[in-house]
Parts: C-alpha cells; sequence; structure tokens
C-alpha cells in the first residue's frame, strides 16, 4: 500500500462528496489527507490498491461494469476496512449498498472510476 494509492483515493472522495452532497458535507468528510486519521489513511490506501488489482486481474473488463456495480464493490471494500479498524462500528459505517444515501453511492462510483484513470496513467 502506498501514500500515494491512497492520497489519490482520498481526493477523488472529497471530489465525490463536494459533487454529490446534498448541503454542506461534515468538515471531516472533506478534511484533506493530512487531517485524516491514520486507520483511514490505511484505508483509503488498502481500497485503492484492491480496486486496482481487481481492474488488473480483469485484464481492464472491469471497465464493462455498471457504475452500480463498481461502486458497489468499493463500498464492500471499505466495510471490509471498517471492520478491520473498528471493533464495533455502528451500523452506518457498515450499511449495505441498498442503505447507503445516493450522495454516497455515486461518490463510490466516481472513486472507482478515479482508480481506473490512474492506474492506466500511473503518475
Amino acid at each position: 500500500m502506498s501514500e500515494e494509492h491512497g492520497r489519490i483515493f482520498r481526493e477523488a472522495w472529497i471530489a465525490g462528496v463536494t459533487k454529490h452532497y446534498p448541503g454542506e458535507p461534515k468538515p471531516s468528510y472533506i478534511a484533506p489527507w493530512e487531517e485524516t486519521p491514520d486507520w483511514e489513511r490505511q484505508s483509503a490506501a488498502a481500497v485503492y490498491d484492491q480496486v486496482a488489482a481487481f481492474i488488473q486481474v480483469t485484464a481492464g473488463a472491469a471497465a464493462k461494469l455498471t457504475r452500480e456495480q463498481k461502486g458497489r464493490f468499493v463500498s464492500l471494500c471499505w466495510t471490509g476496512q471498517i471492520y478491520k479498524h473498528i471493533p464495533d462500528p455502528k451500523p452506518a459505517y457498515v450499511a449495505d449498498w441498498d442503505d447507503l444515501p445516493d450522495w454516497q453511492k455515486n461518490t463510490d462510483t466516481d472513486i472507482f472510476e478515479q482508480i481506473e484513470r490512474s492506474s492506466r496513467n500511473p503518475m
């Protein structure tokens, strides 16, 4: 896991929240990388790497997934990180896809698509 990958994930999250969140998002939702807790940084890098590996092992065919499928994948990977780092998470932290607000679904999908772009064009 690299810090660079975590930063790309976090920047995609902030961009998605800024675009899709109705009203004013919580400050923690749009906090810069430097203000993000360590467990979230680790999780961001881990999920980036999971998505990038998925794209790689499908030889890019993951691009054919629907937007919803892409978002679901990010959401599930993130939920795994929540369980890893938080012993007894609030139900909202581990909500299933169907129970997520639309802004979060769209943000998760945007994250997958950003990882697609950045893994094709490494910095």
